[in-house]
């Protein structure tokens, strides 16, 4: 199968989930099937266009690793693929369909048109302008808008690859604008020239689409064209599934989620699941795997809804596969010593979701592996029961010899076989315990009441650093 799919955003804004969507299932079906991904530019609606959103656009995919065959800033045969660089081609087609018959010059003013749509209104009746099309034109100059001349037919039905057979009745055949009084083209005609163009065979798109699929199907009949396959794809909804996502429920710019630390594997993972089904329990698919498995069958119809915490945990398992190296690298990790980081990697991956959490983790409780703490003595002693006054520095001191024995650079797994026993021992004295001696440990390494368990402290900071903690605390409670 030649296969031939595109991203066609238009230049209005942020990069958002729905739109990286679009281009993710694009641009997996051309590449399990050998095909070729496009990438162009929709920027006939002037007024609407935000400056900087092609570079934000290439910029958000060569993030996530969504390449592109020809297209915007790569060139290709069907150049330039900037629609307002192509506007000779779309009126060399408008001219034909004028010639044809298939299209006429638009002879209404806006409040002449306004006073058609108030009759139509009157008469409790939908307004069509195919209904008030003039029976004699003049020469198109292109000052007037330029009109397709819709067949008037009682129903178009076609099949979608997604959502099966659709249809629509006659209300939705209408003449519609092919070219502005501004010279530009309409979406509804440019984007059927340039699918024509560059041979376009799939279309990804939102099923705000399907009310529009008469006139373009109407468009591609009058152009003698075969139309290409439809492929419509489910609304990503908002958290509470109820309504589709929007900036109000948190659809954000998607270079928003690289700041916060996600990774663009997690992100395509994710995507790919929202609104397709892979048929079996796997959860987790790495890019190429998602080529392999994609297909438009298991495309679903109904709403999927956006769920930030399941996108977290994706996000999490991707971070835990990178090397220790590869972690701190494009986590854009740092700390005073390289080796404690590397030590403290395994945390990280345990605890943090996003790299944004990672790098607030180094910054705030895992800041004592690189700065000694400030001790308070009502915290050392917090555990200690009123029964065994002293017990918390008798407790600390008890710890010095055997950690001594231990070598500098230790596993916590050493270090818990070595100083459990003495807190198994004040377990078994009686009221206190355990707690009463691995609490007072662990604030005087960490000097907070929120940290890693001793021993793992202790195997990061290593032997040295942590008998001088530890010999601080005791001068502390000694006072």
């Amino acid at each position: 199968m030649n296969v031939v799919t595109r991203f066609a955003p238009s230049p209005t804004g942020f990069m958002h989930v729905g739109g990286v969507r679009t281009a993710l299932y694009a641009w997996l079906f051309a590449r399990k099937h050998g095909g070729r991904f496009i990438l162009r530019i929709e920027d006939t609606d002037k007024e609407r266009e935000v400056a900087g959103s092609i570079p934000h656009i290439i910029e958000s995919l060569h993030w996530l690793g969504i390449t592109w065959d020809e297209g915007i800033d790569k060139g290709g045969p069907h150049a330039p693929y900037l629609q307002s660089e192509r506007l000779d081609l779309y009126h060399t087609y408008a001219k034909n369909l004028l010639a044809a018959g298939h299209a006429y010059p638009d002879p209404y003013t806006e409040s002449e048109l306004e006073a058609l749509r108030e009759k139509a209104a009157a008469e409790k009746r939908p307004f069509l302008f195919r209904d008030f099309r003039p029976a004699v034109t003049e020469p198109w100059d292109g000052t007037k808008p330029l009109r397709f001349k819709a067949p008037r037919i009682a129903r178009y039905a076609w099949t979608d690859l997604a959502r099966g057979h659709l249809g629509a009745g006659e209300e939705a055949i209408d003449d519609f604008i092919l070219i502005k009084s501004d010279g530009y083209p309409t979406y509804n005609f440019a984007h059927i020239v340039d699918d024509i163009e560059m041979g376009v065979t799939h279309v990804m798109r939102g099923e705000e689409f399907i009310s529009s699929t008469p006139k373009f199907l109407s468009l591609y009949e009058a152009l003698g064209k075969t139309p290409p396959a439809f492929v419509t794809m489910p609304v990503i909804l908002g958290p509470d599934g109820k309504k589709k996502l929007s900036k109000r429920d948190g659809a954000k710019d998607i270079l928003d989620y690289r700041a916060d630390g996600y990774l663009p594997e997690a992100m395509l993972n994710y995507l790919a699941l929202l609104g397709w089904n892979p048929g079996t329990d796997q959860e987790f698919f790495s890019p190429e795997e998602l080529m392999h498995a994609f297909d438009l069958d298991r495309i679903q119809v109904s709403g999927a809804s956006f769920d930030e915490i399941k996108l977290r945990s994706i996000n999490q398992h991707w971070m835990r596969q990178l090397s220790t190296v590869d972690f701190i690298s494009r986590g854009n990790l740092s700390a005073p010593e390289t080796g404690k980081l590397e030590k403290i990697v395994p945390l990280l991956k345990e605890r943090a979701q996003t790299f944004s959490e990672a790098r607030e983790m180094l910054a705030g409780e895992f800041s004592c592996f690189f700065t000694a703490p400030s001790l308070e003595h009502p915290k050392l002693v917090v555990k200690e029961p009123s029964s065994r006054p002293g017990m918390t520095l008798s407790a600390l001191e008890g710890l010095l010899e055997p950690l001594t024995s231990l070598p500098e650079d230790v596993s916590a797994e050493v270090v818990k076989n070595t100083l459990m026993p003495l807190a198994d021992a004040e377990e078994a004295k009686g009221k206190g315990g355990r707690g009463a001696v691995l609490w007072p440990l662990r604030y005087a390494l960490s000097g907070q009441e929120r940290s890693p368990d001793p021993f793992t402290l202790i195997s990061i900071l290593g032997r040295d650093e942590s008998l001088s903690r530890i010999r601080k605390a005791i001068g502390i409670l000694g006072e």
